[in-house]
């Protein structure tokens, strides 16, 4: 059954063409890449011969769109011939599609980072309260900010770390989806166990938060889970000692389906309890348990962890979470935005993500600084008041760029010799990149003119200033030039 595009669009109908075409997709592309690209796609609605799908970031509207833009556009001429394009944007649904109840089908935006209770959250006001929103509560009840685990020896979960608040981008996207296979089939072969690894402030913790609740919430056989910090472990097994309670403490943590500890680097240098962890990791592991672990380096070099221990952590799955790019830093930070309620310019977000580079961590911190002073002042978010408030951040990660490191970049970018920078050749080829160097060494360094001219092959400060005032004068009459120097800025300032 089909429309025309003359009649009135019948949206109940469309819902259901919507509900079959996510169904498809869901078949064809397989659970976890469903799960963790396409699960958030809402039906904005249908104009003509054009249907408008809403995604909640640019990454996911940007990777979607050129993914999967072509399959999605020929599944819906498949259900409507009157189908011609399907506009793929940012943004929620007006008019929330009728999904089928299954978890798999349910529309989740993943900006949350506490479990809605229902419904969605409102999207950012322009005007800006001064009196902070209640934090919703989430999904199963509890209103506690972290929910007390089962087991005596267990830390507690964060309820705003669930796989529905983690912004996947390329650098996460593999941790994420094995995270994603062990929360939905623990113990599954090769994933057994599983050990993520990065630096700080990349996600570890917050993919463990997410399986645990993941199995905890289970409706049907829920799971056992122990969580902790390899620290909390150490702590908990020195204190067994101490009260004569070792036996006591080995059948706790050997009863539970799932062992999770986290920071596992904390243990190196700690044989005794290196040794305990060993037993009790090979006794869940023949047992059928899941073993998730974290920490700073691959199992091969953690140094000072036992050699048989290194090669039980390196049997499962290894995955490895990369620092963020740039993309993902800008989605991260619309996300929480999103989520605070704050209206934030794109400039003042593409400012951060090029300036906070380190961690997530910190990223979110000064996003958090910028929304509290914008709800106790009620003043709008600026670049401005960016600079004012985040100034000792800032600060910190002001990089001191050299004009040999200029000179390389330009060279690298341009295809010239490194050597051209300093040598007498006029031609053009060479004589603009060089220009655009000297341009960015007085853009983005402290030394005089003199200074700038005498690392390029001992030129007059006139030639500086010229080749500064050439450039000028190109990024003002030409945009593509300008984005090309911008581009080089960008990359000399990360």
């Amino acid at each position: 059954m089909t429309t025309t595009a003359s009649e009135i669009v019948d949206m109940p109908q469309i819902a259901a063409q919507w509900t079959r075409i996510r169904a498809r997709l869901q078949a064809e592309v397989g659970e976890v890449e469903y799960r963790t690209w396409l699960r958030q796609m809402t039906l904005a609605g249908m104009e003509g011969d054009e249907v408008t799908v809403n995604l909640p970031t640019r990454f996911l509207r940007d990777w979607v769109s050129t993914r999967y833009g072509d399959r999605l556009r020929a599944l819906w001429q498949s259900e409507n011939i009157d189908v011609r394009r399907v506009e793929i944007s940012v943004g929620q649904a007006p008019v929330p599609a009728p999904l089928s109840a299954s978890p798999a089908a349910a529309p989740i935006t993943r900006v949350e980072v506490v479990r809605p209770a229902s419904p969605a959250p409102a999207p950012p006001q322009q005007t800006l309260s001064t009196t902070p929103a209640p934090t919703p509560a989430p999904a199963n009840g509890w209103n506690d900010e972290r929910i007390e685990p089962k087991s005596d020896l267990a830390a507690p979960l964060d309820p705003r770390f669930t796989f529905e608040g983690f912004v996947v981008g390329k650098p996460n996207e593999f941790a994420y989806a094995c995270a994603r296979r062990v929360a939905e089939r623990p113990s599954s072969p090769g994933f057994n166990p599983l050990f993520l690894y990065g630096g700080v402030g990349l996600g570890k913790t917050h993919l463990m938060h997410a399986i645990a609740w993941e199995l905890t919430d289970r409706t049907t056989a829920p799971v056992s889970v122990a969580y902790m910090s390899a620290e909390k472990f150490m702590y908990r097994f020195i204190a067994a000692i101490r009260s004569q309670s070792t036996m006591e403490f080995k059948e706790n943590l050997r009863s539970v389906d799932v062992l999770m500890i986290d920071d596992l680097q904390f243990l190196i240098g700690k044989d005794n309890t290196q040794e305990e962890f060993f037993h009790t990791f090979n006794y869940l592991v023949e047992q059928g348990k899941q073993i998730v672990v974290s920490a700073d380096k691959s199992p091969s070099d953690l140094n000072g962890l036992e050699h048989r221990l290194r090669t039980r952590l390196g049997c499962g799955m290894v995955a490895d979470l990369h620092s963020t790019t740039y993309e993902l830093r800008i989605s991260i930070l619309e996300a929480k935005a999103a989520r605070a309620g704050v209206d934030v310019p794109f400039k003042v977000l593409e400012f951060l993500a090029h300036k906070i580079t380190s961690n997530v961590r910190e990223l979110e911190g000064a996003l958090n600084r910028l929304v509290a002073h914008a709800n106790l002042f009620g003043r709008p978010v600026t670049l401005e008041t960016t600079h004012e408030v985040l100034h000792d951040i800032l600060k910190a990660h002001d990089r001191r760029v050299t004009i040999e490191e200029i000179q390389k970049k330009v060279a690298e970018h341009y295809s010239i010799r490194l050597t051209d920078m300093s040598s007498a050749r006029r031609a053009r080829a060479v004589a603009r990149p060089r220009q655009v160097a000297m341009y960015l060494a007085k853009q983005l360094t402290s030394r005089s003119l003199p200074e700038i001219g005498r690392k390029f092959g001992n030129r007059n400060h006139t030639t500086v200033m010229h080749a500064v005032s050439r450039v000028t004068e190109l990024m003002d009459r030409d945009g593509t030039f300008a984005e090309d120097v911008e581009l080089l800025r960008r990359l000399l300032e990360s």
